[in-house]
């Protein structure tokens, strides 16, 4: 991983995130709706420590996790659909920001550098949860899997995202804690940088991803942009 390069760092003019694992910590709600979907054909619940590192790949990953299925099983996209309309009524049951993200927030906003989001979660999840987390109104961008015709890995939903906050990529810095992540930033012209924090699997190997730098806490974004952590 490189160290921070002042000079790029100083440009940066937009922050985006990744939602799931990167911004907020969503695990707890979508275990939540699994273990009641596992509960309603009489499976056994899983530990949140099981379904955690699978929580970034999607409600796909997820019913593949508990029900031991593929996409191609006929049963496949009902249990989905159970689990999606579980997750939907709970979406902020348990689910907080990461622990230094209000604090992040709030420094950039203070400093005049825009922040907004870039998700695979389709709209109707993300637009819900992010006001149920006040935050819409914040953002100067939510991009979710479904706002446009390609989703990450794919650069464009980034490349739109930095449309609408009126950025350019080489003015952005992405975050995000899945490859899918760091492949799409890069591929936007973006820097681009992993959150450890986030959920990665035991089989992930973030240090191959070619991000420009991965962080442990989201307070070191402020390092990477070059601005003190007390500012």
């Amino acid at each position: 991983m490189n160290e921070p390069d002042s000079k790029a760092a100083s440009s940066t003019r937009l922050v985006l995130f990744d939602l799931d694992g990167t911004f907020a910590d969503t695990a707890p709600d979508l275990a939540y709706a699994l273990n009641l979907t596992l509960a309603l054909h009489g499976r056994t619940p899983l530990p949140l420590e099981t379904i955690r590192p699978h929580v970034s790949h999607g409600g796909v990953a997820l019913i593949r996790l508990g029900f031991k299925l593929e996409p191609q099983h006929p049963d496949f996209s009902g249990l989905r659909q159970q689990f999606l309309d579980y997750y939907q009524s709970n979406l902020t049951r348990g689910t907080r920001l990461f622990p230094g993200i209000e604090e992040l927030i709030e420094a950039l906003d203070a400093l005049g550098i825009a922040w907004g989001i870039v998700t695979n979660k389709p709209s109707w999840l993300t637009d819900p949860l992010m006001q149920q987390l006040q935050l819409t109104a914040r953002a100067s961008c939510i991009v979710s899997g479904d706002t446009t015709a390609k989703s990450k890995p794919h650069p464009e939903p980034i490349i739109y995202a930095c449309s609408i906050a009126g950025a350019q990529p080489d003015e952005t810095l992405y975050v995000g804690d899945a490859e899918r992540d760091i492949i799409a930033g890069n591929r936007a012209g973006t820097r681009t940088l992993t959150a450890l924090f986030g959920y990665i699997g035991e089989h992930d190997r973030p240090e191959q991803w070619q991000a420009d730098g991965a962080i442990s806490h989201p307070l070191q974004i402020l390092d990477w942009l070059n601005i003190p952590a007390d500012a």
